[in-house]
């Protein structure tokens, strides 16, 4: 029986990769190289990586006939809502029909467990915080149209087909391997960057869009990974969807602040005009996930060292 993570090259699928491999799971990652790295992944007699697309159905169709997954954890996704927002017919194959594509072979095979990579996207700007899951939803772009059909197909699937299902939406993700130079990147990458490049002597700025009081639930990828994994082997998640974050508001000038702590200084700070479609507010309630036993492990300032530490080592050597 053997594990595939989709989009297992990418940022958050790779960290999951090495915590199955560490359990000496058998793990296949498929991902399309579109945004995910090679890299990223470790060397490992039980990892195969297959370069495909989640797009393609006949791909899929000869994936699950040639392994016998017990789990699958679905994180491959076009992640820029500026690039849904530009191209939303491709941008939809991906994130809403390689969905559906999966969960289908995950039925016809009888996969054990589905795992689905949602996003905080779902709740648009409606402006009642915390975030609950039972709260109403206003995706606001097509990646957040995409996420959320997506969320209740795969909450379906456990409804109508009996396949253990669970969603989770993630909030702002952040730590290593996020590639500050892709467009799809987080504004903690972008800082961190910014940064790194200014204390070795060149000129940079850190831009901020609008006054920097707005809001983010910035949650360290290793607190991710755990939760992943509690959606998989937790009998309550079938069929649920659970928001994945810390419970705690940061504004852009307070994580500015704490990034200054760490580094000791930072690139001025340029103020640029409030991007239209920008939420100013977020942050998640936990409370239904951290009754499972999740809790992070990390404050933002323990994941900001590990990440800063990271972007020193292998971004700028």
């Amino acid at each position: 029986m053997a594990t595939l993570v989709t989009g297992g090259a990418g940022f958050i699928g790779s960290h999951l990769v090495e915590e199955l491999l560490k359990e000496e799971r058998e793990v296949v990652v498929v991902d399309d190289l579109s945004t995910g790295k090679l890299e990223n992944l470790p060397e490992s007699e039980n990892l195969t990586f297959i370069k495909g697309s989640i797009t393609d159905r006949e791909f899929l169709k000869n994936l699950f006939n040639s392994y016998r997954f017990d789990t699958v954890f679905h994180l491959a996704a076009v992640a820029s809502v500026f690039k849904s927002v530009e191209k939303p017919i491709e941008t939809h194959r991906v994130n809403f029909d390689g969905t559906l594509y999966l969960l289908e072979e995950s039925k016809r095979t009888k996969v054990n467990k589905f795992v689905f990579a949602s996003s905080a996207a779902v709740y648009g700007d409606l402006p009642e915080l915390p975030k609950r899951e039972d709260m109403p939803v206003k995706p606001l772009t097509p990646y957040g149209v995409d996420k959320y059909a997506s969320e209740r197909y795969v909450v379906n699937s456990f409804n109508l087909y009996e396949l253990r299902t669970t969603a989770l939406r993630f909030f702002n993700v952040y730590g290593e391997k996020q590639d500050p130079s892709s467009p799809y990147s987080g504004v903690i990458s972008i800082f961190m960057d910014r940064t790194a490049r200014y204390l070795r002597g060149e000129e940079v700025t850190i831009d901020i869009y609008g006054d920097g009081k707005q809001t983010r639930d910035f949650v360290y990828v290793k607190d991710v990974v755990k939760a992943l994994l509690i959606a998989e082997r937790d009998s309550r998640t079938e069929g649920e969807v659970f928001n994945v974050g810390t419970g705690r508001e940061t504004s852009l000038l307070a994580l500015i602040e704490t990034l200054k702590e760490i580094t000791g200084k930072i690139p001025p700070v340029r103020f640029l005009p409030h991007r239209e479609g920008d939420i100013k507010r977020s942050v998640a309630d936990i409370s239904k996930i951290r009754a499972l036993g999740y809790s992070p492990s990390f404050s933002l300032k323990d994941g900001l060292k590990r990440t800063f530490r990271w972007f020193i080592e292998n971004l700028l050597r």
